[in-house]
């Protein structure tokens, strides 16, 4: 029973998946990553929408549910910005990881929240502490932050401001 279990969780393994969305897009999926935890699909950051809305549409991935998407700032030496999206399909019960890559200097990425709704919010709280664009994003505001602040505070080079609206920063 527990074999039969494990093999319905991974019916399709990450590798498979890179293997078939490199048939299907080319060269705009960049990588695959063989890490132990999360193995993860690098894809160009212009691609991802269509990218996205293959792995939910195709009837052998139906990846129906986006656990999770979020920002990142490895370095603050880096020039560059992640968008991580965690993808789970309910039907197959199988996983994948997806990465796209942008310049810090103008980072934008196109929406996935038409392909699954919960992008909504992770696509706003990503540009809040971020600075990420969500192009085509139906309502991008910040989530957390008041609408006033200044800058993204989750990148490695923000410098905290010593005032907001004349009350000291940091307490």
């Amino acid at each position: 029973m527990a074999s039969a279990q494990k093999r319905c969780l991974f019916s399709v393994a990450p590798q498979e998946i890179y293997t078939k969305l490199k048939d299907r897009f080319g060269e705009a999926i960049r990588s695959f990553e063989e890490v132990v935890a999360d193995p993860f699909i690098v894809a160009a950051p212009e691609s991802i929408a269509d990218v996205a809305q293959y792995l939910a549409e195709d009837e052998e991935l139906a990846f129906d549910f986006l656990m999770c998407l979020s920002g990142s700032d490895l370095s603050v030496k880096d020039t560059t910005l992640e968008v991580v999206y965690h993808l789970s399909s309910m039907t197959h019960r199988h996983r994948v990881v997806l990465k796209v890559i942008v310049p810090k200097e103008n980072p934008h990425v196109p929406t996935v929240e038409n392909i699954w709704k919960t992008a909504n919010w992770h696509e706003r709280e990503a540009y809040d502490l971020y600075g990420i664009v969500f192009d085509g994003h139906s309502d991008l505001r910040r989530i957390l932050l008041p609408d006033d602040w200044e800058g993204a505070p989750l990148r490695k080079d923000y410098k905290e401001p010593d005032f907001y609206r004349g009350m000291r920063v940091p307490y």
